[in-house]
């Protein structure tokens, strides 16, 4: 199967209240794990390259990592832009072959966002590209993307309505109190449902995205602690409320924090286990099977996306 849009994905997820999991790619274990654990959930799935991710591992080798695991899974697969932070970042990314971008202005006022993000809708899609947008802030720290909390900004239902219709986005990533990074709440996790059940009532078919939607799970982080890391009073957002927002109208779903804590995890287990260790097949094989695990967990008991493909 080749790489898909988003589009048939979405219309699906909305029509039978499930959500598509979006995971972040650094390199191939990722990619294997990701892929392998979708084909074997048979469910949908989006790779998604952050910026520093294209300066990492180049977009090329990324591509095609992904055409090899397509060689051997018959699964809808989209290549997808996170946090696209330019019109220039979209358009190399359309141009090399990606079926999704984001353009990420919510940085910007709403009038300016909406002229940013319609520069790079009319270009997407005059190549068959769907675009993701966002409004409202995120706080947090995750690659690129750094926003105090006392900057966070929870989206607007009647102007997320308006920003919509006048962009021509395909889907539109809101804020409604995740965050990114492994430190995503200091109290207790809530999250502003009735926001997202406005958005909803407002556009029932534009599909919505979460972004900073990490479990930060638990048995990893006390993993990494436990052989060698410092990640006191890491917390994300339980499984409960992901589950929730999915069945409440959530299209997409982000992970990125727990796919590194998963590979780290793996990793500092084997080096301290087996301090004489130093073949790299030996660190990454256990990080990619974890990767793979959690995958699927979020596939099947989060998302509920398994036998959706």
């Amino acid at each position: 199967m080749s790489l898909v849009t988003t589009k048939n994905m979405f219309e699906k997820s909305i029509a039978e209240k499930f959500a598509v999991g979006a995971f972040n790619i650094n390199n191939m274990e990722f990619v294997q794990g990701i892929m392998d654990a979708a084909a074997e959930e048979n469910s949908p799935v989006i790779l998604q390259t952050s910026s520093s991710a294209l300066k990492y591992a180049r977009i090329p080798y990324l591509r095609k990592m992904i055409e090899a695991g397509l060689e051997e899974h018959d699964i809808p697969v989209a290549l997808h832009l996170d946090h696209g932070p330019d019109f220039e970042t979209c358009k190399l990314c359309v141009d090399n072959g990606y079926t999704s971008v984001m353009f990420d202005g919510s940085k910007y006022d709403f009038k300016k966002n909406i002229e940013l993000t319609k520069q790079v809708v009319d270009y997407a899609h005059e190549h068959g590209v769907v675009v993701e947008a966002e409004l409202g802030k995120l706080a947090g720290v995750e690659d690129d993307v750094n926003v105090a909390e006392n900057d966070a900004m929870y989206t607007d239902p009647e102007q997320a309505l308006e920003f919509v219709q006048r962009t021509g986005c395909d889907s539109l990533a809101i804020a409604i109190g995740t965050s990114h990074g492994a430190y995503k709440f200091k109290g207790e996790a809530r999250l502003r449902f009735d926001i997202l059940e406005k958005v909803k009532e407002l556009m029932p078919n534009v599909p919505i995205v979460l972004h900073g939607a990490s479990t930060v799970i638990p048995e990893y982080v006390e993993m990494c602690n436990k052989y060698g890391g410092y990640m006191p009073g890491a917390k994300g957002v339980p499984d409960e409320m992901l589950h929730e927002a999915s069945m409440r109208g959530v299209s997409k779903i982000n992970v990125d924090t727990d796919l590194r804590l998963a590979m780290t995890a793996a990793i500092r287990k084997v080096f301290v286990e087996t301090p004489e260790q130093f073949d790299p097949r030996k660190y990454l094989g256990p990080g990619r099977d974890f990767i793979k695990e959690t995958v699927k967990h979020k596939i099947r008991d989060v998302f509920g996306s398994s036998n959706k493909a």
